[in-house]
């Protein structure tokens, strides 16, 4: 929630602050299809036992999930810009660790790397949070929504990077993790353009907010962190998966980075208008819609293993994500107070990385060990996202029904 109710004639602030972090998720968010493209590959080629290759990738949401409540505290006591730029050397720290484990052939360096990468997925997913710390009430939807949008560059640059990079050394992947040094040591200069104050240091007197199981116990709240948890936590299990997928059915890496591609455009377009979607249409419909939209990812995927089927199972699995995630992103800002905001956020992507760390240790166990072919664990995969999908529909459905306070 934004410090004060601003008023739509004052978002000129807010829409300078959207620039920079539109900016930054364009350029420092690249590294996120970079390392989803390869790190599973690497992990493969670097793994004594093929189910422990998405490992890299799991230890990353990790990092994610364990820095989340510590950058959340630290952005609420000295302000956004700390936080992200603390995030963006992480991010560079945890590659540097990565390209040293590919070049000494070292799993476990490779997957501490991938741990302390984490530290800039857990800043990035702030990004939409701060979208709305200065926007007015009827610009705050539209305003996560163009922040998230602006992941539509990094959906092209970040794979198309990794084209460039992956051969480009002797060591397979290790030019793709020196581009990702560069992008965080360069993109975070962005930082110094943001213009959101520093939270003020809360009087003696203060109301300090609901606690952390009071705020759980909202009805909207827990909805909204359970919605935006099976949104992102199935789309990482699919996508983490579908690289090898991909390989395994007999194309090229090429291949897998284009289906990753258009995966990401998917998951970043809509944020054109998805805000407005939200303001037209309502929060609760819109999360609904993306549900619907991730499972038919999953049946679209179980149709068959020809390279349409996963553009088109990828592209739908990323527009669900879209629909899912960000609209409970903006029903969760208007449920909690200004004196809660780091107390909630910071609790919500510790709960949401932590159902994202499940699938993605999940994905690589289904995808290599749950049958005696790829085609097999392709399928698992997808069948997986059944009752977690009912679950968020269950948990919508049973707001609706709640009445609705004043």
């Amino acid at each position: 929630m934004s410090e004060t109710a601003l008023p739509p004639a004052f978002d000129g602030r807010a829409r300078r602050n959207v620039f920079v972090l539109v900016a930054a998720q364009a350029i420092l968010g690249a590294q996120m299809p970079m390392i989803f493209t390869i790190a599973g590959l690497a992990g493969q080629s670097l793994a004594q036992n093929a189910c422990w290759a998405t490992l890299p990738i799991s230890a990353m949401v990790i990092g994610s999930m364990l820095t989340a409540t510590p950058l959340s505290a630290l952005m609420q006591r000295y302000g956004r810009r700390a936080g992200f730029v603390i995030g963006a050397l992480g991010g560079s720290f945890g590659a540097g660790l990565g390209a040293w484990g590919l070049l000494t052939a070292s799993f476990p360096l490779f997957v501490l790397g991938a741990l302390f990468s984490g530290m800039y997925m857990s800043a990035q997913g702030f990004y939409r949070f701060a979208a709305a710390d200065t926007a007015s009430d009827s610009f705050r939807p539209k305003a996560i929504s163009y922040v998230m949008a602006g992941g539509l560059l990094s959906a092209v640059v970040g794979p198309q990077l990794v084209k460039v990079t992956a051969e480009t050394m002797v060591v397979p992947f290790l030019g793709t993790y020196l581009a990702v040094i560069a992008l965080n040591l360069g993109g975070m200069f962005l930082f110094a353009f943001l213009d959101i104050p520093r939270p003020p240091a809360p009087a003696a007197d203060a109301p300090r907010g609901r606690s952390r199981m009071e705020l759980l116990r909202t009805p909207r709240i827990a909805v909204a962190v359970i919605c935006a948890t099976v949104s992102y936590a199935l789309m990482n299990l699919v996508m983490t998966s579908s690289p090898l997928a991909v390989v395994g059915c007999g194309f090229e890496t090429s291949d897998a980075a284009d289906v990753v591609t258009a995966h990401v455009l998917a998951m970043y377009v809509p944020s054109f208008f998805t805000g407005h979607l939200i303001a037209r249409f309502g929060v609760e419909r819109i999360v609904g819609l993306g549900l619907l939209i991730l499972a038919l990812s999953g049946g679209v995927a179980l149709m068959g293993v020809e390279l349409e089927h996963f553009f088109a199972a990828l592209i739908l699995l990323g527009l669900g994500w879209n629909f899912g995630f960000i609209g409970a992103t903006a029903m969760l800002t208007t449920a909690h107070r200004p004196e809660e905001r780091g107390r909630m956020q910071g609790l919500n992507d510790f709960i949401v990385f932590g159902g994202v760390t499940l699938a993605s240790f999940s994905s690589g166990g289904l995808m290599n060990c749950s049958g005696g072919s790829v085609e097999a664990g392709w399928q698992a995969v997808n069948l997986a996202m059944a009752p977690f999908l009912v679950l968020a529909g269950g948990a919508l459905i049973w707001l609706a029904m709640q009445p609705r306070q004043a």
